[in-house]
């Protein structure tokens, strides 16, 4: 599982005397604890830790994106160093190309031809991409298939 093996790379970390993993590492456990509670479960599933991540990475490259903006280089260090700490766990995400394809054998299979049936073809298209897609992107690509030009 997942959340087992951020534990072990924590403990590897901190053995390692990594302070930035190690601090990175134990907010994220404690981020999982904490969505695990307001599940009501004891141990998170693989695609709920990964669900924690990927808004963990969202929230984290929208602050790179603010400080950018007012200019300190330290500060964008930092979120840049746990950004690429938090892409070790997180699965390579599709292509544009490889997007497409999906899309459009769900749009082919449900048969969906405005933006009405935007809403089942994105359903369809993140069971299928899973953690793999960024729903916005995906968002973006079905509108552009099903808007007329």
């Amino acid at each position: 599982m997942l959340e087992e093996k951020i534990y072990k790379d924590y403990i590897e970390a901190l053995k390692a005397k990594d302070k930035h993993k190690t601090v990175f590492l134990s907010f994220m456990r404690a981020e999982l604890k904490n969505s695990a509670l307001a599940l009501k479960k004891d141990k998170l599933e693989d695609n709920e830790v990964l669900a924690v991540f990927k808004k963990q990475k969202k929230h984290l490259e929208e602050t790179k994106e603010t400080i950018s903006s007012s200019g300190r280089v330290d500060a964008i260090s930092e979120v840049e160093r746990e950004l690429s700490l938090l892409d070790e766990y997180l699965p390579v995400s599709l292509s544009d190309s490889e997007l497409t394809v999906i899309i459009d054998q769900v749009i082919t299979e449900i048969g969906a031809t405005s933006v009405k049936d935007m809403g089942r073809v994105m359903k369809q298209v993140m069971a299928t991409a899973g953690a793999r897609a960024d729903a916005k992107k995906v968002s973006d690509l079905v509108r552009k298939k099903l808007v007329p030009a």
